[in-house]
């Protein structure tokens, strides 16, 4: 009976489920932990990379602007004072604020040393003080050229016709011509008088300087050629020429003359009136920097090679460096050693032994004699007595 009975089957499902989901959030914090490190070191190397200027204009861009006259509160149209029914006052507590200028930051370069800027060499300071001496002396030259004209009567007419100025070039002297005054004649190379009293004046005084001459003639734009092609070009080169051989004539070493050019119209002293008389002129310029005193100069000098003192051979090596030695301290020299001639002792030689050869004599009463006895001999046996 009991197998009969239907036994009942028991299923049973296990339902496998996965761990709790732990979100994304942190992906989305790292993420901007990333981003915000790039834009760090973003910015390191901007800042790193930009110059001093730059940075200063970026800090007063967004630096902000008041409104208010004063500088404190909260910045806003009452600056910090309270509204009363007498008016605007200040609060116990409020204090007018102080600005400190601090000085711009420094960064991208490093900062400057402690210690400042870089002292200058030796050369540099001479060579400032060379143009310091050199622009002395140019103000002095002008003084004097002016004076000598205020008080020459000659040439009392021709002061206006002189401009004299210190550029950057040096020393700049314009002699100028002026309606009903020119200094040659209508289209030729040839120096009135008037003009040669006033180069010869200007001579006394270029003659004192040390700087090297340059030398340029200048006309007007009026148009000037000849059948010959004789044109301003080359009248304005024939008048700097015939400047410099008055400028020589006046005791002016020739050496000191290192240019001179003829510039035609291309350079007019009144732009706005190329036509104009004063544009016809001679500019004289004492070059800066080529005085004897200047470093520039003192470049060109060469070196005089010193003379050696050739001296007798003392006949010992090695002493000649030692005198010589001994003369920078103050020693005495070192005196060779004198040679002694000690007669040379003859070395008598030994008288070389002389062999003595004996010859045998031959008895001629034995026949036969001789041949026994070369026999013997040369067996090693001793000859018979005879």
């Amino acid at each position: 009976m009991a197998d009969n009975k239907s036994q009942s089957i028991i299923i049973k499902k296990i339902k496998k489920s996965g761990h709790a989901s732990h979100g994304g959030a942190w992906k989305i914090a790292y993420a901007d932990f990333v981003t915000a490190m790039m834009a760090f070191f973003l910015l390191l190397w901007l800042l790193n990379s930009v110059t001093q200027e730059q940075l200063e204009g970026i800090s007063n861009y967004f630096a902000p602007v008041s409104v208010a006259s004063s500088e404190s509160g909260s910045g806003d149209i009452l600056a910090g004072a309270t509204m009363t029914e007498e008016g605007v006052a200040k609060s116990s507590t409020f204090k007018d604020s102080v600005v400190v200028n601090l000085p711009p930051p420094k960064a991208g370069t490093g900062g400057e040393e402690a210690s400042g800027e870089a002292e200058p060499t030796e050369e540099e300071l001479e060579e400032e003080r060379q143009q310091a001496v050199e622009q002395d002396q140019m103000e002095k030259a002008k003084e004097e050229l002016e004076k000598n004209i205020a008080e020459t009567p000659q040439l009392k007419d021709m002061e206006d016709s002189m401009l004299i100025d210190v550029t950057p070039e040096g020393l700049r002297i314009q002699l100028l011509d002026k309606d009903g005054l020119a200094m040659f004649k209508s289209g030729s190379a040839e120096m009135l008088p008037h003009a040669q009293r006033l180069i010869q004046l200007v001579s006394k005084v270029i003659a004192k300087m040390p700087q090297q001459i340059s030398i340029s003639g200048h006309t007007d734009s009026q148009r000037f050629i000849t059948d010959s092609g004789y044109s301003n070009w080359e009248l304005s080169a024939d008048r700097a020429n015939a400047a410099r051989r008055e400028i020589v004539h006046s005791k002016v070493p020739f050496e000191r003359v290192s240019r001179v050019v003829g510039k035609a119209a291309t350079e007019p002293l009144l732009p706005e009136d190329p036509k104009n008389a004063r544009n016809r002129r001679l500019s004289i310029i004492l070059l800066r920097g080529t005085g004897k005193d200047h470093p520039a100069a003192k470049k060109d000098v060469k070196k005089k090679p010193k003379k050696k003192n050739k001296k007798a051979a003392t006949g010992l090596p090695g002493l000649d460096n030692i005198n010589k030695r001994q003369e920078t301290e103050g020693l005495k020299k070192a005196a060779p050693k004198p040679t002694l001639n000690k007669p040379r002792t003859a070395i008598k030689k030994q008288p070389v032994p002389q062999t003595i050869k004996i010859e045998e004599e031959v008895d001629p009463a034995l026949p036969g004699l001789e041949p026994l006895r070369k026999r013997r001999s040369n067996k090693g046996w001793r000859n018979p007595k005879s």
